[in-house]
């Protein structure tokens, strides 16, 4: 007797330490589900570039000149590797409007003509 009960405890004793099917398959669910969380695209954070337009300008392709004198071929230079449609040159102090435009590059000088910030808008 004594040797079908020391087999029938240790079954018991281990179906009691048995997770229950309920707990396992909640946890393989929240497992699949951050699997598939993993694999989908982040969104855009504020430190990712906006897309550039097919109609607007690229300022990154216009950096070379920051730090050089604005001659007038070198500004059209940006401009045109900036794929912008226009160009204007800011001055310090200078009045300007303030409207976004997309396909416009402004060059902001210093106070000797030489380029301190190149960007669209």
């Amino acid at each position: 007797m004594t040797r079908l009960v020391i087999p029938l405890l240790l079954t018991l004793s281990l179906a009691a330490c048995a997770p229950d099917r309920d707990e396992q398959t909640e946890a393989t669910e929240r497992s699949q589900a951050a699997a598939v969380a993993a694999t989908e695209p982040v969104a855009a954070t504020a430190s990712t570039p906006p897309p550039v337009s097919e109609s607007g300008c690229d300022d990154v392709q216009a950096q070379w000149l920051v730090g050089k004198p604005a001659t007038e071929a070198d500004v059209e230079q940006a401009r045109t590797d900036a794929k912008a449609t226009l160009v204007r040159q800011l001055k310090p102090g200078q009045a300007v409007t303030l409207e976004f435009n997309e396909s416009r590059l402004n060059v902001e000088l210093d106070d000797k003509g030489v380029v301190t910030a190149v960007r669209c808008g």
